[in-house]
């Protein structure tokens, strides 16, 4: 009798200890879940932002990282550029201030192209003979593989005579480095080594 006491003792204690440690595994599964969901919802509200509006509402941005929108903020930064340089108005002021805007864009070579337009009168020639030149850039081609990024833009050009309208194929080549945002870089990108590769003309259109 006193035998059987003993060994029910002994299966009683095996299942206490066996519940005991089901109850520590368990407590250590829900410890695991909460504090890994609790990090999660962190990671998440610091995504978002929350903006006040004149002091009035407040409305809700996304943060994203910066590298996943560098290959379009280069696109935007070279398709900028070449519309500020290369649409012209019969107006010097109009004119100066487009290439102002483009040259904080890039470096000393598309400034050398622009002197040396300047010096041939090409910009003269656009205000005296009431030429309008617009741009649009069909495509913008980047090597994001290798640092400094290779850039070739793909554009055309409309020049608007009194007589005719000219369209014009523009190609050309460039380097993007990496550089500070400011108000007028706020891509954070520096055009380098520009060079036109292609500039002739397509048709011409009696008007």
């Amino acid at each position: 009798m006193e035998f059987k006491s003993l060994k029910n003792i002994e299966t009683s204690f095996r299942q206490i200890r066996f519940f005991g440690i089901v109850f520590l595994c368990l407590c250590a599964a829900v410890t695991v879940y909460s504090v890994w969901s609790a990090y999660s919802f962190a990671e998440a509200q610091r995504q978002k932002i929350y903006i006040l509006d004149n002091g009035k509402s407040l409305m809700l941005a996304i943060s994203q990282d910066l590298s996943q929108n560098r290959p379009v903020e280069a696109r935007e930064h070279v398709k900028r550029f070449h519309e500020l340089f290369f649409t012209l108005s019969p107006d010097k002021k109009a004119i100066e201030s487009n290439i102002n805007r483009a040259l904080f864009l890039v470096d000393k070579s598309a400034f050398t192209y622009f002197k040396d337009l300047q010096e041939k009168g090409f910009y003269n020639r656009i205000v005296s003979g009431n030429i309008n030149q617009t741009l649009q850039v069909d495509s913008v081609a980047c090597n994001f593989d290798a640092y400094p990024y290779k850039v070739v833009a793909y554009a055309r050009q409309m020049i608007i005579r009194e007589s005719n309208m000219t369209e014009r194929s523009l190609v050309t080549r460039c380097n993007l480095i990496n550089s500070v945002r400011s108000d007028n870089n706020p891509h954070g990108f520096i055009m380098e080594k520009f060079e036109i590769l292609e500039n002739r003309d397509i048709r011409v259109t009696e008007r």
